[in-house]
């Protein structure tokens, strides 16, 4: 391991930041823990292009934790939908009370009570640790793996135990000695793995632009750029079939809350039947109909609602890509003669002009949209 490399190495990457990095970004500069915060967890498995509109739009909704702490979280659902991980949402409902309460309002300086904060990792701590209150705390996300695992040539699953902890070691030992230098330097971090030292198309393999560690990088002289890290071999993601129950009665549309630990966790949705392996042709109308109100109210007797719904069919096909799982979700469309009421609070009659003050899984946001049950302002609202 080159001690030199080791030495130099912030000072370069800094350096490289005042020439290539990113500026401009509406949450960089910003001394603020709040607003690091959100950016930080909003940043997580989201594009920067997508955060660019809704970082500002989230901050000006909930400007401080206090008044995100007091929030209902079914508006901070709302104002997440569509970028996806709710638990992200949920977390920093529940992260924004936990500072309230524990820490009278105000965020930790310290990255290890960050990390006792709900939703804060160890990474996140540093970032949060780094930008906020120039602390000497090392960030080590998916960017910053690749970019050490590449200049230290780390062979092994970064997924393994052993390699984690040896990439934590090299990130702190590659810390800046001054702590006046860490925002600069975990930007540029940030930057350096998202722009230059990329995944598929890293700057040394072009001849456009010269790294500036190419003469350190292990991977680079060995020529293994590309095969590190290492990955493990992706599966083929399991299909799966659900039917899902559009019912309308009058202007409102019924909606189901999801458990927080489901996928879609904690925003409201249409009421859905069990998941099932993918299979194909065509269904029984009853048969569907009955599973799903028994599914709608499994507590209470549906008998009601399927004497209440004049027809029920099948109207369309949706597909939606998860991670990890495809779901193909069977719309089933029906209509009420009358206001059912429901012991359930997790069953409800929504007003198509209230939507938006709902969270909707995108796909289910959308299909309202298209099927013109509401306005499009009634879901941005």
């Amino acid at each position: 391991m080159s001690k030199t490399l080791i030495n130099t190495f912030a000072q370069k990457l800094i350096a490289w930041h005042g020439a290539s990095g990113r500026s401009g970004l509406p949450w960089q500069g910003n001394r603020d823990p709040y607003a690091v915060w959100v950016s930080e967890i909003m940043l997580q498995q989201t594009q920067v292009a997508t955060v660019l509109e809704r970082y500002p739009r989230f901050m000006k909704r909930f400007p401080t934790v206090k008044k995100l702490a007091a929030a209902d979280v079914d508006e901070v659902l709302a104002e997440w939908a569509g970028l996806g991980y709710y638990s992200r949402a949920r977390n920093l409902h529940a992260c924004a009370k936990q500072v309230m309460t524990e820490f009278g309002g105000k965020f930790p300086s310290d990255p290890i009570l960050l990390e006792q904060l709900k939703g804060i990792g160890r990474s996140t701590a540093g970032a949060i640790a780094a930008f906020a209150f120039h602390e000497r705390a090392p960030i080590l996300d998916a960017n910053v793996k690749r970019i050490l695992a590449r200049l230290f040539a780390i062979e092994g699953l970064i997924q393994d135990k052993a390699v984690n902890d040896r990439l934590w070691n090299l990130a702190i030992d590659l810390l800046p000695s001054k702590p006046a230098d860490m925002p600069v330097y975990t930007q540029a971090l940030m930057d350096f793995g998202a722009t230059w030292c990329t995944a598929r198309k890293p700057v040394c393999l072009s001849s456009e632009k010269k790294c500036p560690f190419s003469k350190d990088c292990q991977a680079n002289l060995s020529d293994q750029v590309l095969l590190l890290p290492q990955k493990t071999i992706k599966t083929k993601s399991p299909e799966f079939d659900c039917n899902m129950l559009l019912m309308r009665w009058g202007n409102s549309v019924l909606l189901q809350k999801r458990p927080s630990k489901a996928i879609w966790g904690g925003l409201w949705s249409l009421p859905e039947g069990p998941w099932t392996p993918r299979v194909f042709g065509a269904k029984n109308e009853d048969i569907v109909a009955q599973a799903l109100f028994a599914a709608t109210l499994p507590d209470e007797k549906f008998a009601a609602l399927s004497k209440a719904c004049k027809s029920i069919k099948q109207t369309e096909e949706i597909k939606h890509v998860f991670t990890h799982r495809r779901l193909w979700m069977q719309i089933w469309q029906a209509t009420s003669s009358k206001e059912l009421t429901f012991l359930s609070p997790n069953l409800k009659w929504v007003p198509l002009n209230q939507l938006g003050r709902y969270g909707l899984p995108q796909p289910i946001k959308i299909l309202l949209q298209r099927l013109s049950l509401v306005r499009g302002d009634d879901l941005k609202n």
